[in-house]
């Protein structure tokens, strides 16, 4: 993370209502402003995230997500408008979110996460945030998660489910270990209720606040499991791979 950065007077009526958190105070605020976070990618659950992280505070964020937006990205994807269909998604993002908060500071990356950007894309960051509807991009956040040692925030949904955990090299299992392969039944394109994207993006955002400014308890080796349907939340402990073949070395 960046030296620690002091709030101007203008930060601190705009975050006043957080800086009475007793847990987070100024010492937490200043930490959120010197902080970088690499979202991936922006739409529905990543817009989310990416939303109220720029509303809380943060310093930086690192964002990549490649094309134009279509019709179809309305129902939950809130950094995009209907005025800008057929335009770069990348454009309404980065417009949407210097319209809350002009302080913040944006790498807008309008490609999605690759062999020949994830290492660049990894190494501005001091967390990762993975949204990515494909698990080819889901993989090489995490190894690149792995190699450079930095937490990835893993959020998921299909329908009205959700999931949830957070990776710490090194400390907690790492993707491949659920994972060693992309899962069977896992598709690019799959029913999404804006509702529920968001629902698991405020709740990515909010364990990247808790890392940052070492607040609450992340949900590191464990995941989170919701299920909007009937309102039924469980978590989970997970377990490293013993023989991962990304973080057994780690």
């Amino acid at each position: 993370m960046a030296r620690r950065q002091s709030l101007t007077s203008e930060e601190r009526a705009i975050y006043e209502w957080q800086l009475w958190i007793s847990d987070l105070g100024v010492a937490g605020q200043e930490k959120l402003k010197s902080a970088s976070v690499l979202i991936t990618r922006v739409g529905g659950v990543g817009g989310q995230a990416a939303y109220q992280l720029a509303a809380a505070g943060i310093g930086k964020l690192i964002l990549a997500h490649a094309g134009n937006i279509k019709s179809s990205d309305l129902n939950r994807q809130i950094l995009m408008t209907h005025a800008e269909i057929g335009q770069p998604r990348m454009r309404s993002i980065v417009r949407r979110l210097k319209d809350l908060n002009p302080r913040l500071e944006i790498d807008a990356c309008d490609e999605n996460v690759s062999e020949t950007n994830v290492a660049r894309l990894v190494a501005g960051a001091d967390i990762i945030v993975d949204c990515a509807p494909r698990f080819e991009e889901r993989f090489l956040l995490n190894r690149e998660s792995v190699l450079q040692q930095k937490p990835l925030i893993e959020a998921a949904m299909f329908e009205l489910e959700l999931s949830l955990t957070t990776f710490i090299p090194g400390q907690t299992p790492c993707l491949a270990c659920l994972y060693p392969e992309i899962p069977p039944h896992w598709r690019r394109e799959f029913p999404v209720l804006g509702a529920v994207a968001g629902t698991v993006g405020c709740l990515a955002a909010m364990e990247v606040i808790k890392l940052i400014c070492g607040i609450g308890q992340p949900l590191c080796g464990r995941m989170l499991l919701m299920d909007l349907g009937d309102m039924s939340f469980r978590t989970v402990t997970l377990k490293r791979n013993p023989q991962c073949a990304v973080c057994k070395t780690v």
